[in-house]
């Protein structure tokens, strides 16, 4: 983690599609969620979920702004999650 709060994320992580992403996010959630992962190990794959989620949003954040361009030129747009 950066000093200014932020996540840094990995370079291999950065290579992924976002469906390869989410994936191994939901690969993680399950595998902590069972709980049969050693204390170290879940702190490891803990960091590594962070740095992933923060890498989905991102690329969510990058697709929502690309359809408001899209569907109204960038201007007046409403974000897509708003009625």
């Amino acid at each position: 983690m950066a000093n200014d709060g932020k996540i840094e994320i990995a370079e291999d992580i950065r290579e992924l599609s976002f469906e390869a992403a989410l994936a191994e996010l939901e690969t993680i959630v399950e595998r902590l969620e069972r709980g049969d992962v050693a204390l170290e190990a879940s702190i490891e794959i803990y960091q590594r979920g962070s740095q992933l989620r923060t890498y989905c949003d991102e690329k969510l954040r990058d697709a929502q702004m690309r359809i408001e361009k899209i569907s109204d030129g960038g201007t007046g747009a409403q974000p897509l999650d708003e009625e």
